[in-house]
Formats: C-alpha cells, structure tokens, sequence
C-alpha cells in the first residue's frame, strides 16, 4: 500500500462500539497508513448501508452478513459474541411463547441477529412490527406491541420499565447448539484487497487489546455517544458484549458463526453462499 489511504468506517455509538473503535479512529494503534472516516448510525442502519454496499468497514448483524457474504468478508477481530448476552422477548404481561403466534411482535430491524434468532425459535412467527431498537419497550408499553423484542442496553433497563421476561433466545440458543452466540461482526469489502483487509484486521485487534488494557481513555468519547446511558450501564454493556472474542473470534467463535449461517440457510431465512467467511479463505 503506498500513501495514505482513508476508508469509510461504520459503527454504532452503543459502548462496545465507540469502546472499541475509539483506538483505532483516534489513531492509538498502528494503522498501516490507512485512515478512517467513521459514520456512526444504529445497527439496522448500518446493515442496510452494508446491503448497498455504502461502506467499506462496517459492523453489521451476523443476520446481515448472511445477506452479503458475497461482496463482505469478516473481520476476525471486533465482534459482539459470547454466552448469556442474547435478545430477550419482553411483555408487559405474562404470554405462554407457545401462544405468541398470534401476536403483534416488535422488532429492531428486518437484519438484525435477534430477528433472525426469534425465527429460528419459532418459525411460525409473522406478525412483526419493525422499529428502531430503543422505542420497543415504550411501544410494548402503549399497547402498540404485544411483545419486544429487545437488544443493546435495553437488557439491563426493561426492568425498570415494568416489563418481564418471556423468552431468553441467547439462552436458548446456547442450549441447542453449546455454543456462544453471535450478534455482531465487522466486515470489510473484498474489493478492498487482502493485503488492505489483513491491515485493517491487525490495527482493529491491537485496538480492541489496547480499549481493554486503557478502558478510561474512551470514556469522554464513549459518554459523548451514550447521553441518555448512566455510567453504569455504559460499563455493563461493555463488559458484557466485549470480551476475548471481540479481539479474535477463535475455533469455537468460527464454529458459532458457521452454525448460525446453516440453520439461517436451512431455514430459508438468509441466502446460500459459496463465499468463504474471511479473505483468503477456501470455503469450507
């Protein structure tokens, strides 16, 4: 790569992102001369910007990279996975999940991850109400929804809300499958090149390590993105969805993924790929 190079980076403001990203954007890590442009939008936002191809690193919804496997190959750093931090179905009121066929469900985005857990779960399920992730809990409270569907920080929140828990699909995930559960990845676009993506790759893991070895040098940046977050549940969010995964997802994290890309296939939720997962590699 000669000169400097600037690519366009999309992520969320939710904590582990701006926890995570802010290393690599404010360059505390070797960067291989590639700059960043970064655009911070909600993660339904930034699946379909992945959709159109608009970015040229973005988090995405492993429920989306199913979609666009093709033109995106995974990064083996950054990702949101790992064991009890699944989408929780809430209610205002007690619902048997065997009865939920028949009922209005509010969901944060056609590709998010917990979409297509719910799916996998209970195929039988159509009744979707799609809205960005934190109106849910308000929508299930007017009555607009039956049920919500909820992600991100609304995990440690619905509580306080007066809602209760029908459904765990990280739980339940887990249970059928003995594996950690994949919500979120950074891809890059294969047209970058390999030798680009490798870099890209190398400065977001020593970014992640650096994030988890300085976790207060984020903290003005991460508050700047997170207004209506009290601290604590900034924290909580971090400690939950970043962990040694989000540095490199390892054997068992491919296993996950890999896992999630066939029942989602099986279940003709998301399209058959010849792609492989990462650049470079040999589809399995």
């Amino acid at each position: 790569m000669n000169g400097q190079r600037t690519l366009s980076l999309g992520f969320s403001p939710c904590p582990n992102d701006t926890f995570m990203f802010y290393p690599l954007v404010h360059g505390l890590v070797d960067t291989s001369g590639i700059s960043y442009r970064e655009r911070l939008e909600d993660v339904e936002t930034l699946n379909r910007l992945a959709l159109a191809g608009a970015l040229d690193v973005s988090k995405v919804s492993y429920h989306a990279l199913g979609h666009i496997r093709d033109d995106y190959a995974l990064l083996r750093a950054g990702s949101a996975l790992g064991r009890g931090c699944g989408p929780l179905l809430v209610a205002s009121r007690s619902i048997d999940p065997c009865d939920l066929g028949s009922q209005t469900i509010a969901v944060p985005g056609r590709y998010t991850t917990a979409l297509l857990l719910l799916r996998l779960f209970n195929p039988g399920l159509t009744n979707f109400l799609v809205m960005p992730f934190n109106e849910i809990m308000d929508a299930v409270l007017r009555g607009d929804a039956d049920a919500g569907l909820i992600i991100h920080e609304s995990r440690f929140t619905y509580q306080g809300y007066g809602l209760r828990k029908l459904v765990d699909l990280g739980e339940w995930w887990e249970g059928e499958t003995g594996l950690p559960i994949p919500l979120g990845g950074i891809v890059a676009r294969r047209s970058l090149g390999g030798a680009t993506i490798a870099a890209v790759e190398r400065a977001l893991a020593d970014g992640v390590a650096f994030a988890r070895s300085h976790p207060e040098q984020a903290a003005r940046y991460i508050g700047e993105h997170a207004q209506e977050m009290s601290r604590e549940v900034c924290a909580a969010h971090i400690q939950l969805y970043v962990n040694d995964f989000s540095v490199d997802l390892g054997d068992e994290g491919v296993r996950a993924i890999h896992c999630l890309m066939e029942r989602g296939e099986r279940a003709g939720i998301i399209p058959v790929s010849g792609a492989p997962l990462f650049c470079g590699e040999q589809h399995p």
